[in-house]
């Protein structure tokens, strides 16, 4: 390979993840930054480094001249777009044909063909590829956008012709939606991708967002690496992916590939890119499958088709741009185990999932163990599984041709893909994704443990964090059945996020483990020296109150007993921890513990439990303490996370109803509609459009 420099035109994670892959090759590595970022993961890990300018992406990452001037000044001779953070990739791709430097990418062509996603409807139609029926025309306005939307047949989605990553996208059951979405639609459209057509199309009822992973080069070899299921989706934003799909049978997914690679093949398409699907739920025949768009990119689920695969697919895209082949066939693409990932974000689901900005007080992921893929030789041999002792290796320990489905012979693993640290900030500036956790194992239920598991051992104190909410989806007893549907998240929790259920052994369990620890935090008290008299015993005989439930412990050399019934418990704390490791009744379960005036704070399984550990003997009195009833704050408007306040409906002395959208603040290029909490008369305004606003600053009074 003639390639000799590489910049990563992007930040974060796949900033990060991309370095590992080139350092592999043997490649110098360009980092770019704003000033966010000076200090980033992503910057230290490469040996060069050239700052963009300030923190907005409009004035840095989004800046194609600047990232050529910082290639053209390192001497990089290829460029990777990371995740596509470029608003003009495909001018971007021509610049740097014209200056000499490889884009480690697809052609120009490729890239303008299905970046517009009318344009790319129309093309996948005449290529024979399923579409969804809609209207793939301009529309002028609100009025047209409901005839077409009547036409058509409720319910319709609309959404913005340059979108994606859930942006400029809007569901309408009626015509009164389309009327209220279609102008935010073109907004979010507009602010977020410079564009501000909108088309509408048919919503498929029970609909599973599938998509098909592919690979080309550039002398004309195209294959589809096998499907992702993309169904858990929150406000369209990908939460959940999972490889392969529980959905697909092997002739769906042949069909399907096979459409994809019909596609890529009629734009002249090559590197890495992805084919979404949205695919009828209700449909067993395995026909009802549709074209969404094309991503002509490297996606942030790629992961799971490389642990399923054993294909990095970084390195293959490197290879290409080089003007490598791929150096194995569509024959030797298989299937090993099954992979999950989970997107870990900046939000807080207790608070309707609001953007959480702030620093990374601790930050402490689970250990990657083994990267399980590798990259196939130029002849093919060494395509499939193999463990190494850390992230940054991804040799082979033994090559397997055709791996098998069943993954025999491994162990499940974890990875983490990041570009953070403990001590930095979570920005406003960029997508809020803190983490991905990939995990792999045998069987499907096995990947899905292994999450539960690694999430119940992945520590973030600081901005709020959607880790209960992830664990409480795999445990979730529909998710783990497979059956799943892009609605999955609104279905199952209509009233919001309040943490996972937790069962009556899972609650004994924790009350032994606070029984346990309030002993050994006993026991250390009474080590301290000075004491008046002899020593104290720490207490033997425990009430725990968990989740508003009186449980009795009692602790002997012997044994631990919960309400009279003996638990086998295996565990060690020493005060200060602040993760224990245990078994209970020969069953791991790790729980994050934090010390609070009369107890612990118990965090696993996807909730925290708050948790008064008390002497047998002192219990009793603590029905006489005196509760803090917390103030009364419903006659305010609160603005609910760091934003900017785009509009305010409303003004002193306006009567409101139950329901009404009084305020608009945008966060993360999201814009979030706030509403009245209860009827009344406003008294007061405290903030004006355009203000900034912190997470609980007030924006109104109603009485």
């Amino acid at each position: 390979m003639m390639l000799k420099k590489i910049l990563v035109a992007n930040r974060g994670e796949i900033a990060c993840r991309v370095f590992r892959t080139a350092k592999r090759m043997g490649l110098a590595t360009v980092a770019v930054y704003s000033d966010a970022d000076a200090r980033s993961p992503h910057v230290l890990m490469a040996d060069e480094a050239i700052r963009l300018g300030p923190a907005p992406a409009a004035e840095s990452y989004l800046k194609a001249d600047l990232i050529l001037a910082a290639a053209r000044a390192t001497g990089a001779d290829c460029i990777h777009p990371g995740y596509g953070f470029l608003s003009e990739r495909e001018s971007f791709a021509r610049a740097c044909a014209e200056a000499g430097i490889a884009f480690v990418g697809p052609p120009p062509g490729a890239i303008a063909a299905m970046g517009d996603k009318i344009e790319s409807k129309k093309l996948a139609k005449a290529a024979g590829v399923n579409v969804v029926p809609g209207f793939l025309g301009e529309i002028a306005d609100t009025d047209e956008a409901v005839k077409i939307a009547t036409d058509i047949g409720f319910p319709v989605m609309m959404k913005a012709s340059a979108g994606g990553g859930g942006k400029g996208m809007r569901l309408a059951y009626s015509e009164q939606d389309v009327r209220e979405g279609f102008e935010a639609t073109k907004r979010e459209g507009l602010a977020s991708f410079g564009d501000d057509r909108v088309f509408i199309e048919k919503f498929i009822e029970s609909p599973r967002h599938i998509e098909i992973q592919l690979l080309g080069d550039q002398h004309g070899n195209i294959l589809y690496l096998n499907e992702r299921e993309c169904s858990i989706q929150r406000r369209h934003q990908k939460v959940v992916e999972e490889a392969p799909s529980p959905f697909v049978t092997p002739k769906m997914r042949k069909a399907m590939g096979e459409q994809a690679v019909a596609l890529a093949r009629a734009v002249g398409y090559y590197s890495a890119g992805t084919v979404e699907l949205i695919v009828s739920g209700a449909d067993t025949s395995g026909e009802g499958f549709y074209f969404l768009e094309m991503n002509t990119r490297l996606q942030v689920e790629h992961p799971v088709t490389e642990a399923i695969t054993g294909i990095d697919l970084v390195e293959q895209m490197i290879r290409v741009a080089a003007g490598e082949a791929l150096p194995f066939t569509q024959d030797q693409i298989g299937i090993n185990g099954w992979a999950v990932e989970n997107r870990v974000y900046a939000e807080d689901p207790y608070r309707g999932f609001l953007p959480s900005t702030g620093r990374l007080v601790r930050y402490n992921p689970p250990e990657s163990e083994g990267t399980p893929y590798s990259s196939p030789s130029p002849s093919g041999e060494g395509l499939g599984w193999g463990l190494s002792p850390s992230a940054d290796s991804v040799r082979l320990t033994a090559p397997t041709p055709n791996p098998s489905p069943e993954g025999e012979g491994l162990e499940p693993y974890t990875r983490v893909d990041d570009g953070v640290q403990e001590g930095r900030e979570v920005s406003i500036f960029y997508d809020p994704m803190i983490a991905k956790l990939i995990t792999w194992a045998p069987t499907r239920l096995g990947a899905i443990d292994a999450q539960i598991a690694a999430l119940d051992a992945f520590e973030i104190d600081g901005p709020g964090n959607n880790i209960d909410f992830l664990s409480a989806l795999m445990q979730h007893p529909r998710f783990r059945s497979g059956n799943i549907t892009t609605g999955f998240i609104a279905e199952e929790y209509p009233q919001g996020f309040h943490g996972a259920p937790a069962s009556p052994d899972l609650l004994r369990s924790l009350s032994a483990i606070a029984a346990f620890a309030a002993t050994a935090e006993a026991d250390r008290a009474r080590r301290s020296d000075g004491q008046l008299g002899d020593r104290l015993q720490p207490p033997a005989d425990w009430t725990v109150r968990i989740d508003g439930v009186d449980h009795n412990i009692e602790l002997d050399e012997d044994e631990i007993t919960v309400d009279g019934t003996p638990l086998d418990l295996a565990m060690e704390y020493t005060p200060g921890d602040r993760v224990v490791e245990a078994e209970v009744d020969g069953a791991p379960l790790i729980v994050k513990i934090a010390r609070t005036r009369t107890g612990f704070k118990l965090t696993t399984r996807g909730a925290s439990h708050v948790v008064r550990t008390l002497p047998a003997h002192v219990a009793p009195y603590a029905r006489h303490l005196i509760e803090k009833v917390p103030p009364d704050l419903s006659r305010f408007l609160l603005c609910p996370m760091p934003g900017l306040l785009m509009r305010l409906d409303v003004a002193a002395g306006d009567k409101v109803e139950l329901g009404q959208p009084l305020a608009v603040v945008e966060a993360m290029k999201m814009e979030n509609i706030l509403r009245a909490e209860k009827a009344g008369t406003v008294k007061s305004v405290s903030a004006a459009p355009g203000d900034s606003l912190a997470v609980d600053a007030v924006i109104l009074e109603i009485d």
